[in-house]
């Protein structure tokens, strides 16, 4: 099923700004009965800040693949909200690259899980070697005439560096854990839990229907999957090509 359109952004609902109740100068509303105190400006803009980064983080913990869009090869946005309950495996493909055979893998984890709650999500990236290159048109056919593929294929964008869609600064986001860390190479596999929550990810030289991604995946329809500790510092450096 291929998802039409030009050039894909992933797009990123505007944050909630956080204002401060603190007055501008300096003073701080007591209950009655209470002394009114007046602190220095600059130690009342600082607690103002502090507070607007305290509640920007906490927004940001919160945040799920549910807040995210996806753009179609036809200029449709589609939010992934839509898919709330599903399991998704997020790849970035790539149709020249040396691990394109696992676009068939792909495919048969489509049609094998369908029923059971997976969703496969193919976004074409061509950060890594110009591995996606052509027109808008030409990776539309690649994708729908040449693989005739039954899940969603969306507009081409970026993974990593300035150009970076917002979904992938989300999928990468946590450093401390086994997902996170900037995307080396085509073909990494982030899987999304029913909750929205990145849970595993697996890299380009692990084939699509290898036994662990396969029990990943299985654990993960169940909800018995337990996320998998600190990737190792060669492996987080470890790029493959």
């Amino acid at each position: 099923m291929l998802m039409n359109g030009g050039i894909g952004q992933l797009q990123q609902p505007g944050a909630t700004k956080t204002r401060c109740a603190a007055e501008s100068t300096g003073t701080i509303n007591r209950p009655a009965g209470m002394s009114r105190k007046r602190l220095p400006k600059g130690l009342t803009f600082a607690f103002c800040m502090l507070l607007t980064v305290a509640f920007d983080c906490a927004a940001a913990t919160d945040k799920t693949a549910y807040d995210y869009s996806l753009v179609t090869f036809d200029g449709k946005e589609v939010p992934l909200s839509t898919f709330k309950g599903k399991v998704l495996l997020v790849v970035n493909l790539a149709s020249q690259s040396i691990f394109k055979d696992q676009i068939l893998q792909l495919e048969e984890l489509q049609k094998t899980y369908k029923d059971k709650g997976l969703i496969v999500f193919g976004i074409p990236c061509n950060d890594f070697g110009a591995q996606e290159p052509g027109t808008d048109a030409e990776v539309q056919k690649t994708y729908s005439s040449d693989f005739h593929l039954s899940f969603p294929v969306f507009a081409r964008t970026s993974a990593r560096g300035k150009d970076q869609a917002a979904l992938y600064a989300f999928l990468t986001a946590d450093k401390k854990g086994a997902t996170g860390g900037e995307v080396h190479w085509s073909y990494t596999k982030f899987i999304v839990d029913r909750s929205g929550k990145v849970v595993a990810r697996f890299e380009p030289y692990v084939p699509a229907n290898s036994p662990e991604l396969l029990s990943t995946i299985e654990e993960v329809l169940a909800g018995q999957f337990k996320p998998a500790v600190r990737k190792s510092e060669d492996e987080d450096k470890k790029v493959t090509r």
